[in-house]
C-alpha cells in the first residue's frame, strides 16, 4: 500500500470521529482546539505524499480548509463529516485501483 493511501485512510477515520457529534466537539475544546492544528499538518503531509505518489488531493485539500475552519461550531461539524466521506472514499478508491 502506497504511503499516501495509508494517510488518506488514517485522516479520513480521524475526521469522523471529529464528526461525531458532541464527542468529536468536546474532544477538540478540552484539548483546547489543538487537534484542530494537528490535522492541518497531518493534512498537509498527506497532501505532500499524495502529490509525490499520485494520488487523489482533493481529501487533503478539503482537510485543510476543515481545519482552518472547524471553530465554527455546526460549520465545523458539516466539513468534519463530509471530509471524512472525502477522504475515505478517496481512500477506497485509490487503494482499489493500485491492486488492479
Amino acid at each position: 500500500m502506497k504511503t499516501s493511501v495509508a494517510l488518506l485512510w488514517i485522516t479520513g477515520l480521524a475526521e469522523a470521529f471529529l464528526a461525531i457529534p458532541f464527542i468529536g466537539g468536546g474532544f477538540v475544546i478540552s484539548a483546547g482546539y489543538a487537534p484542530l492544528g494537528i490535522m492541518f499538518v497531518l493534512h498537509a503531509i498527506t497532501l505532500f505524499f499524495c502529490f509525490k505518489e499520485y494520488s487523489p488531493k482533493f481529501g487533503s485539500i478539503l482537510g485543510i480548509i476543515t481545519s482552518a475552519l472547524a471553530w465554527i461550531p455546526l460549520i465545523g461539524w458539516a466539513l468534519h463529516l463530509l471530509t471524512a466521506i472525502v477522504l475515505l472514499l478517496s481512500a477506497a478508491m485509490s487503494g482499489r485501483s493500485a491492486r488492479i
